[in-house]
């Protein structure tokens, strides 16, 4: 299924930036099924402007939050399945690798600068690349911090952060601001820490093993001691009744974003939306680790990854998979493309990225260059992603809820062991 990408030659020719035209007399489209919802609303304009420049429909629809993998097992029985879709884990590589094109020899492969976010089948085949690599820890409003006395360096590890965070909490009515945003455990928020927050657990126990380079059939209950105690550290010292975090209508940015809270766990792609819908500036803010009491963290830097790999429909027709193929190439290399991929994903691992103001990546590099180490993101190996995760937050909704914490201990262990044969057999 390898092609000759004569079409980019002809778009070069005719100045379109690297967009083709398809040299067969029929045009294909592009069906891209997003990831990320925070940037439908970016990536519904690109999609226009790049049909007004070529010609080329693209349309692009976005899953909801968490909902993913259903919404593309159900588009992908559909006569016009997507053609453009996220791979961004060994678990997916698994389930969908069959239907990944090999790219491998195509332009847009060759774009890259690094492999670190290469996903493979066990051929050796390139099932998806990384189009943007991300961090998350916990948001600073730093203006704020500094209104109730503190300097982020006032934090190196997890008792710093509780003296801080408890202090706040203890003086919210009087300063106009609490410690932490809600921890919402509804559907729209409860990824941050079935997922997020539960990779702090996992990374350190993959650590002591050495790094895993595949999920393990077990894992155990080390470390899920400092989960709980940054668990409680989050809901404890918020203006949210934890007894009600499962229910609908918490909205952790818009708290963040008007000033109602100094910390907040998120990613760096939350940056486009708390400078752009609340008015936040660059310099207001930064991130840092997500401290749980483990030795030696204050050693430890941002957790920086990516499931965010692209992956083209083998299934598609030749010409829908040359112009996919085609529309990634000048999502990476035109100007309009690295500049909303700066924008909406932050850094591209390609030749031509165009550079980002995100404070948030900043941070990342600063701890890196000073010889922190990178928490890596080892929930990728998560199997049956969902069914686990929502075990995990169903325990979680218990705890807060007055249930026993070894309910989510057992979430965690027995959970991962029911759904990794579930996932292998």
């Amino acid at each position: 299924m390898k092609r000759k990408f004569i079409s980019l030659l002809l778009a070069a020719l005719l100045g379109l930036s690297g967009c083709a035209a398809q040299t067969d007399g029929e045009q294909g489209s592009v069906y891209w099924l997003n990831f990320k919802p925070e940037a439908d609303g970016a990536l519904q304009q690109l999609a226009r402007d790049y049909t007004d420049l070529t010609g080329v429909k693209v349309k692009v629809a976005t899953a909801a939050q968490g909902q993913y993998e259903s919404t593309l097992t159900a588009e992908m029985d559909k006569s016009s399945a997507p053609t453009l879709f996220v791979v961004g884990n060994a678990a997916a590589v698994k389930t969908w690798g069959d239907y990944c094109y090999d790219l491998r020899d195509t332009p847009v492969y060759k774009e890259l600068v690094t492999d670190d976010y290469t996903l493979y089948d066990e051929g050796g085949k390139v099932c998806s690349i990384g189009y943007a690599y991300e961090c998350f820890g916990i948001i600073v409003n730093k203006t704020l911090l500094e209104r109730a006395g503190y300097q982020v360096s006032d934090i190196r590890d997890f008792d710093s952060l509780r003296r801080v965070a408890e202090d706040i909490h203890a003086r919210a009515q009087q300063l106009g601001f609490d410690a932490f945003t809600s921890s919402s455990l509804d559907s729209s928020s409860a990824w941050r820490f079935s997922g997020h927050l539960a990779n702090i657990p996992l990374f350190y126990q993959a650590r002591d093993k050495g790094g895993w380079s595949s999920a393990p059939e077990r894992i155990e209950n080390d470390y899920l001691d400092n989960y709980k105690a940054i668990w409680d550290l989050y809901i404890n010292n918020s203006a949210a009744d934890p007894r009600t975090l499962a229910t609908p209508g918490y909205d952790a940015q818009s708290e963040f974003g008007r000033g109602e809270a100094v910390f907040y766990q998120n990613g760096s792609w939350e940056y486009p939306a708390l400078v752009n819908d609340y008015g936040m500036k660059s310099e207001e803010l930064t991130m840092i680790p997500i401290y749980t009491g483990v030795p030696g963290e204050e050693d430890a830097g941002l957790c920086n990854g990516t499931e965010n790999c692209w992956a083209v429909n083998a299934n598609a027709s030749q010409q829908d998979i040359q112009a996919t193929l085609d529309f990634m190439y000048w999502m990476v290399t035109s100007p309009q493309g690295t500049k909303l991929m700066a924008e909406q994903f932050g850094p591209i691992p390609y030749k031509q990225a165009a550079k980002t103001d995100n404070p948030f990546f900043n941070a990342a590099a600063d701890y890196l260059s000073d010889g922190n180490y990178n928490v890596t993101w080892v929930f990728s190996h998560t199997p049956n992603v969902d069914d686990w995760r929502a075990g995990v937050v169903s325990a979680l909704t218990q705890y807060c809820n007055g249930g026993d914490w070894k309910n989510v201990e057992t979430a965690f262990v027995s959970g991962w062991a029911t759904q990794y044969q579930a996932a292998n057999n």
